[in-house]
């Protein structure tokens, strides 16, 4: 609301009742939140009206929650914070559904509690990723980041609190953060749950309570022992966050430095903590912040269930090792046998010395007696195991049969197609955000993305295209080799071959006004290495049928051809979707695969599928080129026209904002957006997505094959 006069309660609630008239009644009327509302003043009353709006689109109860408890979350905060709660509740619908968002706007006394921390403190959400890429980097088994109510690991998730504000700083609360997923992570690696030896204490000698805590307190000593040897300065991290926040810790008992003084010790491991616990028992262990706690039952379950599966994982290893030595698939013979027992002789895992280990050893896998080298799946299959066990259990040394062979395709051979239709449709997919305009923030994890293989095509096509475009490729493949030996000129150099005029009318400017004049005047030409990855991203939507799909076809053989010649890195993705549960992309050509005859024929392949929702393919194809090590990475759009989806919210504003903003989280990481369309109405649109020289509008669609590369050479020299 523009005016600064406050509306009536009977104001307030006429416009109400037009947001809210799905879900009014003779029973339920606006009356109530109107009165409410009529207390507060222009601005309050204005923000509540606006986001009741905007919520109904969504929803229209949860725009009648809003509106009836905003007026007491105004009471106890501040409009952002106020602002902050109906996101907070709306990521909660997106994700979660009706019901967690409903109670979520009912519980706002309990959240204006919490806000304190919440704005003086780090949110989990914001960090995971980069929690998760650390821990990653350590070593070992990955782990997944999560929020949890408590603070544990099950030895494949660590479960963190969702918001830590023990610091007024952001950047303590991230370094409590990452203490305690190196906590956790020091449980996997050092040997806290390796071999079975704490889950069978906790079974047989009733280690639970008290015991299970003190027991945990020791543990942590002997891990922060480890941790201090390896990464040293982590250590000194954890030691500072101990000294701010647990300043009575370490002083509290003066025997206890002493009685643990042991487990500093390299040789000790587990046992020797659970021995050390048994002598301390009743001792009152020492508080720390990052240990959290540790759930026997939740990592017993889940070690069961990985065994299994790594099992048989490994043994599926073995048998394509023994398949790649004899070059046949071992057990033809026995068609439903799981395993092959005779092969357990021609196996053998073999210790070595290693004291870069935490268990001092490293397997050498050997086949026939001779070593092998498994692919690094295999090889983290493997180490996973090691984690577990600390050795590879001979039961595991047999190869697999061709019964097991048969059951995990079919586990792992599910149609991509069909898996959205079910109960598990987000299993397998990439999940990325979209941006909501009207909330002005992220849905965070809204769209589900997955990647389809392009059946190849036969090279009709291709041959076709080249015989069409005969004269036209020599003259590409010209300019660009020329492009490849390009020498460019440097100006204002200090040293070089020629004058440079403009720098010499500079510095005599400089002169006659009684400056310093530089010595940099001169010009030298040098030749520049081209260091360059560029993604074509195409439109596959249905409203490309035709001779616009046969144009993108044409379009991209000719850029094939030319960049083969020009030894620049290129990948080509196509992208189409229906509503944000089937955003899909099309591995064409990835970076890491050559132009050889079967990219052509995927090329070939190309064909219209659905929809134009451009958000998540952005920010896969993005995430994509951020691995890319180049100087410049470029995203360059193929499509014929603006975002569109069956899934009425998007089009419009809705998706040409989305598209918008996945634009500008990719620049923000480097990478260089441009758009080629044929869509005569793209300056309506485009300089707002793209900016306004960062696409090209190509009316005639025939010309599109002639005009592509010609774009590209302008983008790159």
């Amino acid at each position: 609301m523009k005016s600064a006069t406050p509306l009536t309660a009977a104001e307030l609630e006429d416009r109400m009742d037009r947001y809210l008239d799905p879900v009014l009644s003779s029973r339920r009327t606006a009356a109530r939140p109107a009165a409410d509302l009529a207390g507060f003043g222009a601005a309050e009353q204005g923000f509540v009206l606006h986001w009741g709006a905007v919520i109904a689109k969504d929803n229209a109860e949860l725009a009648y929650q809003f509106t009836a408890f905003a007026p007491r979350a105004m009471g106890l905060m501040n409009l952002e914070s106020v602002q902050s709660w109906l996101l907070y509740a709306m990521d909660l619908y997106d994700k979660k559904g009706q019901l967690p968002a409903i109670r979520a706007f009912q519980e706002v006394a309990a959240f204006a509690a919490n806000q304190q921390e919440k704005l003086a403190g780090r949110a989990l959400e914001d960090c995971a990723g980069v929690l998760e890429r650390f821990v990653c980097g350590l070593n070992g088994r990955p782990l997944k980041i999560a929020a949890g109510d408590r603070h544990f690991t099950d030895t494949e998730q660590c479960l963190l609190p969702p918001v830590i504000g023990r610091f007024a700083d952001p950047a303590a609360n991230f370094r409590l953060y990452k203490a305690m997923v190196v906590h956790q992570w020091a449980q996997n690696w050092y040997g806290t749950w390796r071999g079975g030896v704490l889950l069978e204490a906790a079974a047989t000698r009733g280690l639970t309570g008290a015991g299970l805590e003190l027991f945990h307190a020791l543990e942590q000593v002997r891990l922060d022992a480890c941790i201090a040897r390896d990464f040293p300065g982590l250590q000194r991290d954890m030691a500072a966050l101990r000294h701010a926040l647990d300043p009575g810790g370490e002083g509290r008992d003066p025997d206890w430095a002493a009685a643990v003084a042991g487990l500093a010790d390299p040789a000790v491991g587990v046992a020797d903590s659970l021995n050390l616990a048994a002598r301390l028992h009743g001792r009152r262990p020492d508080t720390c912040c990052y240990r959290g706690a540790l759930d026997p039952d939740a990592v017993r379950a889940c070690l069961e269930s990985r065994a299994a599966l790594e099992r048989d994982l490994f043994r599926i290893a073995l048998a394509r090792l023994v398949e790649d030595q004899d070059g046949r698939p071992p057990g033809a013979e026995q068609p439903e046998a799981l395993t092959l027992p005779e092969t357990a002789a021609r196996l053998e895992a073999q210790r070595h010395a290693d004291p870069d280990r935490p268990t001092g050893v490293r397997f050498e896998l050997l086949l026939d007696g001779k070593p092998v080298a498994p692919p690094d799946d295999v090889r983290s299959v493997m180490e996973s195991i090691l984690q577990d066990h600390g050795e590879i259990p001979p039961e595991y040394l047999v190869a697999a049969g061709p019964g097991l062979y048969r059951r995990a395709a079919a586990d792992t051979g599910r149609d991509p197609d069909a898996v959205w239709a079910g109960t598990y449709h987000e299993e397998g997919a990439f999940l990325y955000d979209e941006w909501d305009h009207e909330r002005r923030h992220h849905r965070k994890g809204w769209c589900v993305l997955r990647e389809h293989a392009v059946p190849p095509a036969s090279l009709d096509c291709y041959h076709q295209t080249l015989a069409k475009y005969r004269g036209l490729i020599k003259s590409i493949r010209r300019t660009f080799e020329v492009l490849r030996g390009e020498e460019r000129i440097a100006r204002r150099q200090p040293h070089g071959e020629d004058v440079d005029i403009d720098a010499l009318v500079d510095a005599y400017a400089d002169c006659r006004a009684g400056l310093e004049q530089t010595d940099r005047l001169f010009t030298r030409r040098h030749r520049d290495e081209r260091n360059i990855a560029v993604l074509f991203m195409v439109d596959m939507s249905g409203s490309t049928k035709g001779w616009i799909n046969d144009a993108e076809r044409e379009s991209l053989i000719l850029l094939a051809e030319a960049l083969h010649t020009l030894g620049d890195r290129f990948a080509i993705y196509g992208f189409s979707g229906w509503t944000r549960k089937r955003c899909e992309c099309y591995p064409v050509k990835r970076f890491a695969e050559p132009y050889d005859d079967s990219a052509k024929a995927r090329i070939c392949g190309i064909a219209p599928r659905d929809y134009t929702r451009m958000g998540a393919p952005i920010r896969h194809l993005t995430k994509l080129l951020r691995e890319q090590d180049a100087r410049t990475r470029l995203l360059i759009t193929l499509s014929d026209g603006k975002p569109d989806d069956y899934d009425h919210q998007y089009r419009g504003v809705y998706g040409i904002e989305d598209t918008r903003a996945a634009l500008f989280e990719a620049r923000r990481d480097g990478i260089h957006p441009f758009c080629i369309t044929i869509d005569e109405q793209g300056a309506d649109y485009l300089p707002h997505m793209y900016g306004p020289a960062n696409y090209a509008v190509i009316a005639d669609v025939g010309k599109l094959p002639l005009k592509v590369s010609d774009i590209y050479r302008k983008l790159t020299s």
